[in-house]
């Protein structure tokens, strides 16, 4: 297992230099020992000559020396060709030759070992030394097979190289795993400082520094920084597949981090490393920007649509929407009848244990070693964490880490002010642990200051780590009652450096406003929902799927619809009907508004409206489909006769509903059926969609069904998540 995934790893970063290694066909017996010999020559060049990996040093000698005992062989084999060698026929035995392809594959797989640990960072070479170890003593006794089966004597060797290549076969057998000791020690006093952070305890600095600088020759942040983010790409590449096992890895990454800021400071050259979401990491590719995006990612599916973290206790309400227990209680305390995720009212309150998702969570935590405890009787989420959980030191080490960034972030330079919020940033993008000490810790606060930094790198960081920080609950608050900090937020969604800082800022109003007091004052704020609507007409493709979302929530709040109206956002959600990827969630909040006959009336004026609408009936996803034909249902009840008119005269409206009314969702073949009841009730309406009754008994309306409020059968489905960023 760890033979596989330390070749596989190299074979992932290097392949395209190793082509040439694959195996040989075809080759004549002269062919293959002018490639052995030109292969030998190679690897020989190419390590020789430089200092070697940082550890493994003793190994790795080891094993160029025997390969230089091939080389010397194949260059002899070579120079005595005779005349006879241009015969079709072999010079060497059979068994030679077969030794010789085994030779060939011996030495590709030696090249994938070298190219590994000079390549590897220092700290992962210290924690693979066993592993590591082993795969060169398993080299040596492939070397020591393939000497006792090669015919020696019947290669026309000279008498020393062949005394070289037989010593070289008696040695091989005495070979045993060798371990260096000054390693192993050092790999020791590495698990020391994390069983001493598991403890509560920090280590004192003189010994990290010993460590670190003295002893491992890490001698600056930047190549602090390599070493951590190689073995990231450790934990997100081999996931678990690994030993020692990701939890334990993400101990050590914690703890460099921690070391990394003690020993070394904030120095101006790290500032240019502080980028954005789109940018791309310079430092030699170890780990990639979209690595990065999706570590410690839990499936969409295990998420509560609440909180969005792993549901320890899924269950399923009336609509048939799975939320965790906790959340959706929390939800029903707060007053709330209708479901979050629908918009559908709640026919009763009883939660269904969907025990088939959670088997699969169970069986998802089980493959990736993470714990899943179930809440305790009477535990809350809100109060709790969730079940991904880094270990004792992992969060200790954090913690420390993160009581130093909010130091510098109080009374550092400007260097270090924006290097420690985006270390704050990328800590508060994993584990709800690190998002509520880092904000009880008061870096909401003196991250708020950045916000109007004329430095773009330090204002869409602290934007960020805003973002990040709100998806706690908890922390929403913590940001609303910072004074000033909301219209901070708004401040750089209007007039920030950078788009990805004006983009970020649009999903932090997203996350704040999931909480439902924060709606209103959200849309008060001079500018937001104008910048908004800009954003969803002008911005990137991620730019508007960030728009879009804060829109749909903010249009979930009844007296938030005049203002939706002035600030234009109308008009921008009916431009987005048409645009992939976002077309959904505007059909979604315009189903939202034109629920209030003024929102109606703002939306009857767009004309391109009904045709959008119409158009994602035709050509949209089963859930835009959905949201469009409920935004055309509000329309005609909300905007009295000349609105359902208008709707009435779409072109192909009938054969949409009729179609909708056998193929669509459930909820899609209620609305289509109640939107066919509206137009029966019109003058005239029995001539145009009698062809509707079909379709509308099959979709399992009855009169009982008639006369309910149409504000509880509005669906608008969404599924969106708060980007960690």
């Amino acid at each position: 297992m760890a033979s596989a995934a330390i070749f596989s790893s190299l074979r992932r970063r290097r392949s395209p230099s190793l082509e040439a290694f694959l195996a040989p066909l075809d080759l004549t017996d002269w062919a293959l020992v002018e490639t052995l010999a030109a292969l030998a020559t190679e690897l020989i060049s190419s390590f020789s000559g430089k200092e070697g990996p940082a550890y493994q040093r003793k190994n790795s000698k080891s094993l160029l020396r025997k390969i230089q005992i091939f080389s010397v062989a194949m260059e002899c084999l070579r120079e005595n060709r005779g005349s006879s060698s241009s015969s079709s026929s072999s010079r060497f035995p059979s068994t030679a030759f077969l030794c010789f392809k085994e030779l060939y594959l011996l030495l590709y797989r030696s090249k994938i070992l070298l190219d590994y640990c000079v390549q590897s960072s220092k700290l992962w070479l210290l924690l693979q030394n066993h592993s590591i170890s082993g795969h060169f003593h398993d080299l040596n006794q492939e070397i020591s097979t393939l000497l006792d089966v090669l015919p020696i004597n019947g290669l026309n060797l000279p008498d020393d190289v062949r005394e070289q290549v037989v010593l070289l076969q008696k040695q091989s057998k005495k070979s045993k795993l060798f371990i260096d000791e000054n390693d192993e020690l050092l790999r020791l006093k590495l698990y020391e400082f994390l069983d001493e952070f598991e403890n509560g305890k920090i280590p004192d600095s003189l010994e990290l520094y010993s460590f670190f600088v003295e002893k491992l020759e890490i001698r600056d942040a930047r190549s602090c920084r390599v070493e951590i983010e190689f073995l990231e790409e450790q934990i997100v590449n081999h996931e678990g597949d690994i030993d020692p096992t990701a939890s334990v890895l993400n101990g050590f990454v914690a703890m460099a981090r921690y070391s990394r800021f003690l020993l070394f400071g904030f120095d101006e050259d790290d500032v240019e490393f502080g980028v954005g979401r789109h940018s791309k990491n310079p430092s030699k590719g170890l780990i990639s920007q979209e690595i990065a995006e999706t570590f410690v990612s839990v499936p969409k599916d295990f998420c509560c649509p609440i909180s969005l973290d792993l549901m320890r206790d899924p269950v399923i309400v009336s609509t048939g929407q799975t939320y965790d227990r906790a959340s959706i209680l929390r939800w029903m305390d707060e007053g709330h009848c209708n479901c979050p995720k629908t918009g559908q009212m709640l026919v009763h309150t009883r939660l269904v244990p969907n025990r088939a998702l959670k088997n699969l969570i169970m069986q998802w935590c089980a493959a990736h070693k993470i714990p899943y405890d179930l809440p305790e009787p009477g535990e809350s989420c809100s109060e709790g964490f969730a079940a991904v959980s880094p270990g004792k030191a992992t969060f200790e080490a954090n913690k420390a880490t993160a009581a130093h960034l909010i130091k510098q972030l109080e009374d550092g330079t400007q260097s270090a002010k924006t290097i420690a919020a985006r270390e704050i940033r990328l800590l508060a993008k994993t584990g709800k642990e690190n998002r509520a000490y880092i904000a009880e810790a008061g870096a909401i606060h003196h991250l708020k200051d950045l916000l109007s930094s004329p430095d773009a790198v330090a204002q869409e960081n602290s934007v960020t780590a805003m973002l990040n920080l709100s998806i706690y609950e908890k922390n929403k608050s913590r940001i609303m009652d910072e004074i000033g900090c909301l219209e901070l937020i708004v401040g750089v969604l209007r007039f920030g450096h950078t788009s990805e800082a004006r983009e970020n800022s649009a999903a932090t109003l997203f996350s704040l406003s999931a909480v439902h007091d924060y709606k209103k004052r959200i849309a008060e704020q001079d500018g937001g929902v104008e910048a908004l609507a800009g954003l969803l007409r002008d911005g990137s493709l991620r730019g508007k799927k960030d728009a879009v979302t804060a829109l749909f929530n903010l249009s979930t709040h009844t007296e938030n619809c005049a203002r939706m109206i002035d600030s234009g956002a109308v008009n921008a959600l009916v431009g987005a009907l048409g645009c992939e990827g976002v077309a959904e969630e505007a059909a979604g909040a315009l189903a939202l508004i034109v629920r209030q006959p003024i929102g109606a009336a703002a939306v009857g004026k767009e004309e391109t409206a009904v045709a959008g609408l119409i158009g994602m009936m035709r050509c949209g996803t089963p859930k835009g489909k959905e949201n469009a034909v409920a935004a055309l249902l509000e329309l005609c009840r909300s905007g009295g006769e000349a609105a359902t008119e208008r709707v009435l005269k779409a072109p192909a409206l009938a054969g949409l509903l009729q179609s909708l009314l056998f193929t669509g969702t459930k909820r899609a073949r209620r609305k289509a059926a109640s939107l066919a009841r509206v137009f029966q009730r019109c003058e005239h309406a029995s001539m145009h969609y009698g062809g509707l009754g079909v379709g509308y008994a099959f979709a399992g309306n009855s009169a009982t069904t008639r006369d309910t409020t149409f504000a509880s059968d509005v669906s608008v489905q969404m599924s969106i998540s708060v980007p960690v960023l």
